[in-house]
């Protein structure tokens, strides 16, 4: 029976690699890339021994000769694999395909297929992964062509977790040392990325006092400083930018190893890290200046709270004020996670004058980062410190003209006012937002209509009611077009906040009582705010309020509000049957009123009395 069931299933598994080669050998890209995205699934249809010797055969002699984007598809599936190849001794056939891939030009095919050769050995036991990836290693590293010899770069951390011996070791550092010093730039590059993972691999081991532990310790202390040392420095005074900035990372490594050792950690990193560090914080190139503003909140954790106060906070300021924006960007990210690993006097001595700088800062993207962070500093200043030294840092973002800058302030007011209460954050921000609202250039008022609902979100209903309710009805009746329709819609978000029983009780009455005004935009307005609450109401509203005044305005003398009244009744009509029909007798009175409309002199009135008409 099994026999028959196999031969059964021989037919569709033959068609289905039958159909992967000729859609491989496809002239349509999109097609190939298809069929690459589905290898893992042929691989298990196939089952373990098709797959080894005739998928990954054809794989190997057909298939990486094409589109990079097909390669990447095919060195991401190929880390697939491991679960339809049957035992783990069958996973070796999969580094061949790859290690062809790792020698390609495209840096990201290079670098998916290091990463699926990296994914696929650490499957394995120690030993034989240590038994495949060395001389993978050999042959990558010892390549003519630079990519296979900076691929071979990120093969190291695996190897050196797996290394069996300490000649072993010995041995891969020789390796690497070479490739740091390669004379290609993309080599030095790589091995750069590499070191950060390289360096844990030195730590001493804890939790044993044999002597077989110490001795392991004591070689891996050793090879750190005669072997892993020198490497670092030498890419830490690489002539590209590009490498030098990769050494970022590695000293955060290194300070975590150092610092693993208390008794001599903070010696240690004072002596090899930190000399690195103030170099890259005066370094020619801003790429490197930025790669250590980017990381600098790690790099405090690292290094430790006594050289953090003493060497790293000025190199901090230094970024804060640095020439280039793009440093100063990336510097002022990090004001608020560097503030709360320091002393609150320390973070207002030295940090809080640079960011009344960068408040006013040439760089809109400087000033944006910084109003994303700086209501963070709320909880860490504390009240009193807040109210003094951080609110009227606020008020001068609020009324940044970015809008980036006011809207990340007013996003993140909900920081302060667990600090320092509603109150006294209405009486520091609201003359600021009150002034903008009312402010004579339309675009400024329009920008702060758009930030109401977010402010009511974050000071609650109360709040709103008491000191912003009217400036929202306010907006109503202004005279700039854009700015009366972005009313309208504002009135159907804060709806969404604060929910249709507020809805009922603190905008529509106020809306459906303009409805009467002498001055018909006041009139067209109401139609506006209608139609936008309409969906948001919901039907039972819109039926009892919001509909019959709305019939009523049928009979404005201005033909403008009688199309727009047939407008915002299709608007009406579609959500109460959506919501599950109209009754015949409001159907027959709403009939009569787009009847009259219909009958109007007006054409425009005409055509939208006819739409509605055809919705009813």
């Amino acid at each position: 029976m099994q026999n028959e069931q196999k031969s059964s299933n021989e037919p569709n598994d033959f068609l289905s690699l039958q159909l992967l080669i000729d859609e491989i050998r496809n002239e349509d890209i999109q097609v190939r890339l298809n069929s690459m995205r589905n290898l893992a699934i042929i691989a298990k249809a196939l089952g373990p021994d098709r797959a080894k010797n005739e998928l990954i055969g054809f794989i190997t002699s057909d298939c990486l000769d094409d589109e990079d984007e097909v390669l990447l598809v095919l060195s991401e599936q190929l880390a697939l694999f491991p679960p339809y190849l049957g035992s783990e001794e069958n996973y070796a056939v999969l580094l061949k395909p790859l290690e062809i891939l790792c020698q390609v030009e495209e840096s990201s095919v290079r670098e998916k297929s290091v990463q699926s050769i990296n994914s696929i050995l650490a499957l394995l036991p120690h030993a034989t992964t240590y038994k495949l990836i060395l001389p993978l290693i050999t042959r990558l590293s010892s390549g003519e062509w630079f990519t296979s010899r900076a691929s071979s770069c990120g093969l190291f951390p695996l190897a050196f977790a797996t290394s069996p011996a300490l000649s072993d070791t010995l041995h891969l550092l020789s390796v690497f040392s070479t490739l740091s010093s390669d004379e290609m730039p993309m080599v030095r590059r790589s091995s750069g990325s590499s070191l950060a993972l390289v360096i844990p691999h030195f730590a001493p081991q804890t939790g044993t006092d044999s002597n077989n532990s110490n001795a392991s310790n004591n070689n891996s202390y050793s090879l750190l400083h005669s072997h892993v040392l020198p490497i670092f420095l030498s890419l830490s005074k690489d002539d590209q930018d590009s490498v030098r900035l990769l050494i970022i990372p590695c000293c955060i490594s290194l300070s975590r190893l150092f610092n693993s050792n208390s008794s001599t950690g903070n010696k240690e990193c004072r002596e090899h890290v930190l000399p690195i560090v103030k170099n890259c914080g005066k370094d020619e190139s801003w790429r490197v200046r930025y790669m250590l503003a980017d990381n600098f909140i790690d790099l405090v954790n690292s290094m430790g709270a006594d050289i953090t106060v003493s060497e790293l906070i000025p190199i901090f300021v230094s970024l804060l004020q640095d020439s280039e924006s793009e440093v100063r960007t990336a510097a002022s990210f990090k004001v608020a996670g560097v503030s709360a690993l320091i002393p609150l006097d320390l973070a207002i001595s030295k940090i809080l004058p640079c960011l009344k700088d960068l408040c006013a800062d040439g760089s809109k993207h400087a000033r944006a980062a910084l109003a994303s962070v700086i209501m963070g500093l709320a909880p860490i200043y504390g009240a009193e410190k807040t109210i003094e030294h951080l609110l009227p840092l606020f008020v001068i973002l609020l009324k940044d003209d970015f809008p980036e800058v006011r809207l990340n302030v007013i996003g993140k007011l909900a920081q302060v006012n667990k600090v320092i209460g509603v109150e006294k954050l209405s009486a520091s921000l609201l003359p600021a937002i009150v002034d903008l609202a009312e402010d004579r250039q339309w675009r400024v008022r329009l920008a702060i209509i758009e930030y109401i609902p977010l402010l009511a979100q974050q000071l609650g209903v109360e709040f709103f009611d008491d000191k912003l309710g009217n400036l929202c009805m306010t907006w109503l009746g202004d005279s700039v077009y854009s700015i009366r329709e972005a009313a309208t819609k504002n009135l159907r978000e804060l709806t969404k906040v604060f929910g249709v029983e507020w809805a009922e009780v603190h905008i529509i009455p106020r809306v459906l009582g303009l409805y009467t005004h002498p001055n018909y935009l006041y009139r067209m307005t109401t139609l506006f705010a209608i139609a936008a609450l309409s969906e948001t109401v919901g039907a039972e509203v819109v039926q009892k309020s919001m509909l019959p005044l709305v019939m009523k305005m049928a009979d404005d003398p201005v033909p403008n509000i009688r199309f727009n009244v047939a407008k915002t009744m299709g608007v009406m009509i579609k959500v109460l049957r959506d919501a599950g029909g109209i009754t015949p007798d409001l159907k027959d009175r709403v009939k009569a009123v787009l009847g009259r409309l219909y009958e109007d002199k007006d054409r425009d009135v005409k055509f939208y009395a006819a739409q509605a008409m055809s919705a009813l």
